[in-house]
């Protein structure tokens, strides 16, 4: 949320928490809020969900389901105006993420689905 809020990731050590697909992905996001002068207010919810997990392997991987939760979650311009949500926009809906347990004992994002077809 801290680099939707600014529409960047300058200071907001996303990379220590996302990696390879899913940092390339949050970052195309961002640079796109950028150059259309949209940031976030609001909060997002989740209720996250592990769904697989495997910790018996060289690299401990899990799939965790979140239903993505958007009722508190208000895009604007940078100049305070408020940017409506598509129409076909569902409130809720589910993303996917594949997480990795890399040597430093920190789970990393390495790719993120989000289905604003599939609700919740």
């Amino acid at each position: 949320m801290k680099a939707y809020r600014v529409a960047s990731p300058d200071g907001t050590k996303l990379d220590d928490f996302a990696t390879l697909d899913a940092l390339s992905a949050f970052e195309r996001d961002l640079a796109h809020m950028k150059k259309n002068h949209t940031v976030i207010r609001g909060e997002l919810g989740h209720e996250p969900e592990v769904t697989a997990l495997d910790v018996d392997v060289k690299l401990p991987t899990a799939t965790v389901e979140d239903c993505i939760d958007l009722s508190k979650w208000k895009a604007e311009r940078t100049t305070g105006e408020p940017i409506p949500l598509p129409t076909a926009q569902p409130l809720r809906y589910t993303a996917t993420a594949t997480v990795e347990r890399w040597d430093n004992n920190r789970w990393m994002v390495t790719e993120y689905k989000p289905d604003g077809n599939q609700t919740c």
